[in-house]
């Protein structure tokens, strides 16, 4: 475990706050200036990018790349900027970045593009922006399990815990996509 996801930490859900996309496009134009190509995508996901949602307050960004290698291509703009290269992720489908210490939080998922960790992430965010009740039980679940783990301050239980949850929803997600034709619109930076 990384000294940035320690098992301590507790867990912080707070109401959305209407700031949230402005500092996504903050955060995500020095990427897009400093990657250039590289990014194919720079999306702001997680929950803070869906209007209203209760989350934690920290700025999740997606950058898609046409591949993990070379690693420099990306690693290198993104320490330049300031973030932190996390080789210990334990997802194989992302490479992982985060704030340096002391800084507002942000957590950067470099994924490939057209992936199925890609797919998944804007995916799930668009739905869940198009469906207010979904949002709303998101939220209360958050709420409660936050209150839950941050008695024993387990992140790791807080974001297994929601996980029946978020695969329901991809579940009605992928029938919603189906149904409408869902392709991810531009990206967001």
């Amino acid at each position: 475990m990384s000294e940035f996801m320690k098992a301590g930490d507790p867990v912080w859900v707070v109401p959305y706050d209407e700031n949230w996309p402005d500092r996504f496009q903050q955060l995500a134009q020095p990427l897009r200036q400093a990657l250039g190509p590289v990014a194919m995508r720079i999306d702001h996901i997680g929950s803070t990018s869906v209007p209203g949602l209760a989350a934690k307050p920290i700025i999740d960004i997606q950058i898609s790349v046409a591949d993990f290698e070379p690693l420099d291509g990306y690693r290198l703009p993104l320490e330049r900027l300031g973030y932190l290269f996390h080789a210990d992720n334990a997802e194989r489908t992302k490479r992982y970045f985060r704030e340096a210490p002391g800084l507002p939080r942000v957590h950067i998922h470099v994924r490939r593009s057209g992936s199925f960790s890609e797919q998944f992430a804007l995916l799930f965010r668009d739905y869940v922006r198009t469906h207010p009740d979904i949002a709303f039980q998101y939220a209360q679940l958050k709420i409660e399990l936050a209150q839950q783990c941050s008695r024993v301050e387990d992140r790791h239980a807080y974001t297994e815990a929601k996980s029946p949850f978020i695969w329901k929803v991809i579940a009605q997600a992928d029938e919603w996509a189906q149904y409408i034709g869902w392709i991810p619109g531009p990206s967001d930076l």
